[in-house]
């Protein structure tokens, strides 16, 4: 299939964010126990986990939540300290996969227009892809923050299309969920392809729409997907 452009989704697409998220959890819990916390390990990586699903995972007072669980008086010292360790591991594990760089070169060398459809805070999202290096080899970087609605409705997908001004069949979304990436591509009328990695490589299509065009272990089998005819 001969496309035009290729957008992709950013975590676990073009990095490891399931192991990142997971490290930085970890390391932070154990930053606390070490600097006063009286838990056990594993007892406060479950609790945090419990909260992390009740508030989502851009709420700012996790480790507030977590000394208030446990009926403790709020620590700054115990906060801090998981703080400094959860930003310092998701920092260090914020690199690209392997193939993620070769991939976006050789598409790009083939004329072909990349883009990036993601959703959450645009300033965050923004922050993942500059310090992985990735922002300039984007033509268009659509963010369900900036535009008021998350995947997958079609709304991020045709504003993708309309400024790498391609049609929707000239197009393919490449991204590791079903229910976001697959079925807001099939939505709005693009081609789509499920990446196999991350916390949600398990999960199978609930509808035609999540029926991925293609299914690909790694970044780099996009190259295969896109070989001119």
């Amino acid at each position: 299939m001969k496309f035009k452009a290729v957008f992709f989704d950013v975590d676990n697409t073009l990095y490891d964010s399931t192991l990142q998220v997971a490290m930085a959890r970890q390391n932070a819990v154990r930053a606390m126990i070490e600097a006063g916390l009286p838990r056990e390990e594993e007892e406060a990586l479950k609790a945090l986990e419990g909260i992390v699903q009740k508030h989502g995972s851009n709420y700012p007072n996790h480790l507030n939540r977590l000394i208030e669980k446990f009926n403790l008086p709020e620590d700054p010292h115990w906060i801090a300290a998981g703080v400094v360790a959860y930003h310092n591991t998701k920092t260090g594990y914020l690199t690209p996969y392997a193939d993620t760089v070769p991939t976006l070169i050789a598409l790009r060398d083939r004329g072909i227009k990349l883009g990036v459809i993601t959703d959450g805070v645009p300033v965050k999202q923004w922050e993942k892809l500059i310090r992985l290096g990735l922002h300039h080899f984007f033509d268009a970087v659509v963010i369900s923050g900036s535009v008021g609605i998350e995947k997958p409705a079609v709304k991020p997908f045709e504003e993708a299309l309309a400024r790498t001004k391609v049609k929707p069949k000239e197009a393919l979304m490449v991204g590791d969920r079903l229910d976001k990436d697959v079925e807001g591509a099939h939505a709005a009328g693009l081609y789509a392809a499920q990446i196999v990695q991350g916390k949600h490589s398990d999960k199978k299509p609930a509808n035609t729409l999540q029926e991925p065009d293609y299914l690909i272990s790694r970044l780099r089998d996009v190259l295969s997907i896109t070989e001119n005819p």
